[in-house]
């Protein structure tokens, strides 16, 4: 394998990473549900599916034997997220999630971080 393979290879996992953590970031730290749903949908699918091309470019490029599973996960996670983030989304419309009060102790518009311990 060469070293620009290798380098793109590197590039791929680097920015899996990156999606990933940015998705578990916003599941975080976004307020209200439908920002969390949107942030941890989209990067955790570009995230990864990025690792797991990453991982099918190795095993086919070094000369081994390539595993389908890893192409099935692939497709099968581009699949089923966005389809269980639009079915989580209808859900919250339906049971009128964004017209209710905040939860006891979160955080609200005045007061960022809660309330004080």
């Amino acid at each position: 394998m060469s070293w620009v393979v290798a380098i793109a290879l590197v590039l791929l996992l680097a920015a899996g990473c990156f999606f990933i953590l940015v998705g578990s970031y916003s599941l975080v730290k976004l307020s209200e549900f439908f920002k969390r749903l949107h942030g941890p949908t989209k990067a955790s699918t570009l995230g990864v599916g990025c690792v797991l091309l990453a991982s099918v470019g190795y095993h086919w490029l070094s000369d081994t034997d390539p595993q389908p599973r890893e192409l099935l996960v692939t497709a099968f996670l581009f699949i089923t997220a966005p389809i269980s983030a639009h079915l989580m989304a209808k859900a919250a419309l339906s049971l009128h999630m964004a017209e209710r009060p905040p939860q006891p102790g979160g955080a609200t518009e005045e007061d960022p971080q809660g309330p004080a311990a």
